[in-house]
């Protein structure tokens, strides 16, 4: 099927690079319609978390009673009691149009003294926003922020809802600016791997084909689902990632075939076997995006379809506009190329004569190295996430250091009968609780406000939010929210493990007829996560290198963070996976020698493989200067997860387990044997050497 595929491309090759071209210029101009779609609320939440559940409730007749919007006034010389602040702050809040807002208070309209700063040189005014849905009040908010922004005072907007919004621009301009940094060394190293200007450009060609193309998919999916603003951000990271990686390896292999083969020969041949490399790395990886889908979360579920989006573009356009562009380019794509990488095959050779030693001295120091990962607070994300000096992050400094009370530090309860008194008690008597007031009631519902003192992330804030729920009561808000998507996150892992193994073994076994493989390969891929894992904890909870980053710790990893990882790690680890696998394959067909297979196989795809991932590693590591946290945490992660899965697990344990191992590395029951769709016998025969 992947020769036919290659004899296709190279004979209709005019047709196919025309298509192609005609189909990214749709894909560029309708695609990008997508960041309509997804730049709304991120989308965090499950539908069955209580706090969800409490928020619907509150959508009827007892009506929602939330702080939206925090606005903070200051100025340097006048205090909140001269005239020319207050007119300031009253004109700003009069230019908001009836039924705008929901509930908005000040001190001018309440009297309360918690409203104005110790020093008097600031105050805050507390909005509700009418929409129940956290995309429809950062609308609402864009179009009252002009207006609330007072002359000759400094305006900053936190708040929940001023959060998102904040984080929405913020995440545009980040992928701007990562892309920016990373592309012009790409190209770079891509020049330098591949000693030539035309070979060297092919990849990043492939890559400004995928990203538009999966951007066009993904608002095809936009539009019956909502989306998540990072979606676009996986596809960035993930389209330019599996276009280098596909095109290195078949170029990478056309430059071998061709010196052996006619040009057209020598296109179909790369089809047949780098191809079908590819076509089953990015089912793999696919898999591995769509076990994200066992998570309720919009943003989870986003990252998901943004990366199946991402891989099936990256297939398609690999398996037909590049060879067709072989055709067309020829003998000018081969560069000037570099004998096969004998030190690879040393050092498979070196690793293999102590297999069980190299074996159990690598996998001790990689889980030493995720030892920090155990005391791990998890988070969710909070207007912690963005840069110092941002509007809603310095509105929350501004609470706790100049100000009584911090009004955004409110859970809100629900009690549907009984003593409301008396629940009133209990709640005051929780630890970190400051008030408990009732503010609403509708039939034999009440709603409560219940102010606390603690951070919302904190270990005590999660003990609180328990205490407050085993009063019977039911409680929406920031900190009761976290600990909802904490377990929720927490509780879906172990069937993401499931899956994930259960996708790895089938799409593994269907490529290369074994039932060991699939095995191994996730205990390899799982054991290239922990350095990245260890040193998130390290770097971004306890606040290593927080001033080189830029970025000010809070005690807290985000729960979405290792879930996003592993779906972006282990996609690309599985990428790699199946490029070494399927040549050691090879050349097990061949020589029939299960050690000496592995060594070849490394001497031919080593290079290829530190080469795909060294330039995987500079693009995310982009993401490093990223002013949101969480693109910060996936730029370290997923660099550390890329290099380490490169160096040290496919140069050194991959050839060490499949030397302990040895044949029964392939092998599989007899029963299974007969049922394999895709025999690799079968798919190889003619094509090895």
């Amino acid at each position: 099927m992947f020769a036919s595929l290659g004899r296709f491309a190279a004979r209709r090759r005019r047709l196919v690079v025309l298509v192609t071209l005609v189909f990214v210029a749709i894909g560029g101009v309708w695609g990008t319609g997508v960041f309509s779609n997804v730049l709304g609320g991120s989308g965090f939440e499950s539908p069955s978390m209580e706090a969800v559940q409490v928020e619907r409730l509150m959508d009827g007749p007892l009506g929602r009673y939330a702080t939206d919007v925090v606005v903070m006034y200051e100025s340097d010389t006048l205090t909140v009691d001269s005239p020319a602040f207050a007119s300031a702050v009253r004109r700003a809040t009069g230019t908001v149009p009836p039924g705008a807002v929901t509930r908005m208070e000040s001190y001018w309209t309440t009297h309360d003294p918690a409203f104005v700063a110790k020093d008097r040189k600031a105050t805050y005014v507390v909005i509700q926003l009418p929409s129940s849905a956290d995309s429809e009040r950062v609308a609402q908010l864009r179009a009252l922020e002009p207006g609330l922004r007072a002359a000759g005072l400094t305006t900053s907007l936190g708040g929940t809802t001023s959060m998102t919004m904040q984080v929405n621009r913020l995440a545009v301009s980040d992928l701007v600016r990562a892309e920016a940094l990373s592309l012009p060394l790409v190209l770079v190293l891509l020049l330098f791997v591949f000693r030539g200007l035309i070979p060297g450009l092919v990849p990043l060609a492939i890559g400004v084909i995928v990203i538009p193309g999966a951007l066009a998919v993904l608002r095809v999916v936009s539009s019956y689902m909502e989306m998540s603003t990072y979606a676009v951000n996986v596809v960035s990271i993930l389209g330019l990632g599996l276009a280098i990686d596909y095109a290195l390896l078949m170029v990478t292999r056309f430059r071998e075939e061709l010196a052996t083969s006619p040009l057209d020969e020598a296109v179909w041949r790369t089809t047949a076997s780098a191809g079908r490399t590819v076509a089953f790395s990015g089912l793999t990886v696919a898999a591995s995006f769509a076990c994200l889908l066992v998570f309720p979360s919009r943003f989870l579920v986003s990252m998901a379809w943004g990366g199946i989006a991402t891989v099936a573009v990256a297939v398609v356009v690999s398996l037909t506009f590049l060879p067709a562009l072989m055709r067309l380019l020829g003998a000018r794509l081969v560069g000037r190329s570099r004998p096969a990488g004998r030190r690879w095959y040393g050092v498979a050779k070196a690793v293999m004569r102590r297999p069980l030693l190299s074996t159990i001295a690598i996998v001790a120091a990689l889980l030493a190295l995720a030892t920090p990962f155990l005391g791990v607070n998890w988070a969710r994300p909070g207007d912690w996430v963005l840069p110092p000096g941002a509007e809603a992050r310095h509105v929350t400094e501004q609470l706790a250091t100049r100000f009584t009370g911090d009004p955004s530090r409110a859970v809100t309860g629900v009690i549907s009968s009984g003593d409301v008194s008396g629940y009133l008690t209990r709640f005051r008597a929780v630890e970190g609780v400051t008030s408990a007031e009732v503010t609403g009631s509708y039939q034999n519902l009440t709603r409560v406000e219940v102010r606390y003192s603690v951070d919302p992330m904190s270990v005590a804030a999660r003990h609180m939010i328990e205490d407050l729920r085993a009063t019977g009561a039911r409680f929406a808000g920031m900190a009761a929210s976290r600990v909802d998507i904490v377990d929720m996150v927490l509780s879906r892992i172990p069937l993401m493990a499931l899956a994930l193994v259960a996708v790895s073994f089938v799409v593994l076994f269907l490529a290369f007829g074994s039932v060991v493989l699939p095995i191994k390969a996730v205990l390899l891929n799982l054991l290239s996560l922990t350095a990245a894992f260890g040193a998130i904890k390290l770097v971004f909870q306890d606040g290593w290198l927080s001033g080189l980053l830029g970025f000010v710790p809070v005690g807290a990893v985000d729960i979405n963070f290792p879930v996003l990882v592993v779906g972006l790690a282990l996609g690309l680890a599985m990428d790699y996976e199946v490029f070494l696998l399927a040549r050691i394959r090879e050349e097990y067909l061949r020589t029939g020698d299960a050690r000496e297979s592995v060594a070849l196989g490394l001497q031919h795809t080593g290079r290829v493989i530190t080469s795909a991932a060294l330039l995987m590693a500079v693009v995310v590591a982009g993401f490093m200067t990223a002013q949101i946290t969480l693109m910060l945490m996936i730029g370290v992660g997923l660099t550390i997860a890329v290099v380490v899965d490169a160096t040290v697990i496919r140069a050194l344990l991959l050839p060490a387990t499949m030397a302990l191992l040895g044949r029964r590395a392939w092998w599989a029951p007899r029963f299974l044997s007969r049922i394999r769709t895709f025999h690799p016998d079968t798919a190889l025969d003619g094509i090895s050497r």
